[in-house]
């Protein structure tokens, strides 16, 4: 399955934060509170300088600053905790996790540090009876925390190269994903860490990967190769579906939390792009309206249709993609 010609560059109206001398580098949507966003962003893009945390309310009136908070370094991943609706977890570039708290503005509750390297994706289970976090890094290691404890409970080796993405399964407790410049895509288990299955995705490195919603035994990959991938784990010898048309990098893959087939991707091509691999023209749309690398992505859990997402461009922008109101 390959991707579809003839689709239009579209640019939806959105709503728009500026983010003055700050580059973003993900969005993530508050599972609890519909309208709040959280944004991890770095000065000159995140080669140097501080980091910051941006928490957005969006309203009637537009989107406004809840909360900012400051790092001496650049941030480049956030996940809301999925059990204190006021509880966020960044990563950044000198090797720590920073875990807030909004009726706290005064600075971070924790700091972990273990990481060698630039901490580069951040995830919080999202299973139920359990609560941990897990964090991929340039030191090609990926470590296991619980919040309530104050080191890593298991560090994640075999990556031969930087861990990019790291992402929990959303129905299997104890089991994550992760995506590395090794052009590997390797699935753990929290209880045999050393035995991970290994799937050579793309010829290429692998800057993201997700979950399908609705189905335990689809993941989907996106690389520099500038093509996304779908894997089923009940058979990894081949991808069950490539998307092809983004000319740049793939920097972010989200599936969609309401439909099971429809996805969307960010690229250092400027653009977002909305899949559909059960259709035989898959790439059902375009959306053009950044002017630099567009790093972050998430799609609304409580609003169909609602994407939010940020970019290189200093902004963070949240609309409703034409595409997915048709299916919503």
């Amino acid at each position: 399955m390959s991707h579809g010609a003839g689709v239009g560059t579209k640019t939806p109206r959105a709503e728009v934060f500026r983010l003055p001398g700050r580059h973003g580098y993900a969005v993530e949507w508050s599972p609890y509170l519909p309208g709040r966003l959280a944004c991890a962003a770095s000065q000159y893009y995140g080669i140097a300088g501080c980091g910051a945390l941006v928490v957005l309310e969006q309203s009637d009136a537009g989107i406004h600053l809840f909360r900012s908070f400051d790092w001496n370094d650049g941030l480049f991943d956030v996940t809301w905790s999925e059990n204190n609706e006021h509880v966020l977890v960044t990563c950044s570039g000198d090797g720590s996790l920073q875990i807030w708290d909004t009726t706290q503005p005064t600075g971070p509750l924790q700091v972990y540090k273990e990481h060698a390297q630039e901490v580069y994706s951040v995830d919080w289970s999202q299973t139920r009876g359990e609560q941990l976090i897990v964090s991929g890094s340039w030191d090609q290691t990926a470590k296991l925390w619980d919040p309530t404890v104050g080191q890593s409970i298991c560090t994640f080796k075999g990556h031969e190269g930087v861990i990019y993405s790291t992402i929990w399964s959303p129905h299997i407790p104890g089991c994550f994903a992760s995506a590395s410049g090794d052009q590997t895509l390797r699935i753990w288990d929290a209880k045999a860490p050393r035995l991970p299955v290994v799937i050579p995705a793309h010829q290429a490195e692998i800057l993201s990967c997700d979950w399908c919603k609705y189905d335990q035994n689809l993941l989907v990959t996106g690389a520099v190769d500038c093509s996304l991938k779908g894997w089923d784990l009940r058979n990894i010898r081949q991808p069950v579906f490539n998307l092809f048309g983004h000319t740049y990098a793939v920097r972010r893959v989200k599936f969609s939390p309401f439909h099971a087939t429809v996805l969307a991707s960010c690229s250092y091509d400027f653009t977002v792009r909305i899949w559909d691999f059960s259709k035989l023209d898959p790439l059902v749309e375009t959306v053009e309206h950044h002017s630099e690398f567009t790093c972050g992505l998430d799609l609304s859990l409580h609003h169909p249709g609602q994407v939010a997402d940020c970019a290189w461009d200093e902004t963070v922008k949240i609309y409703s993609p034409s595409s997915l109101e048709i299916s919503a």
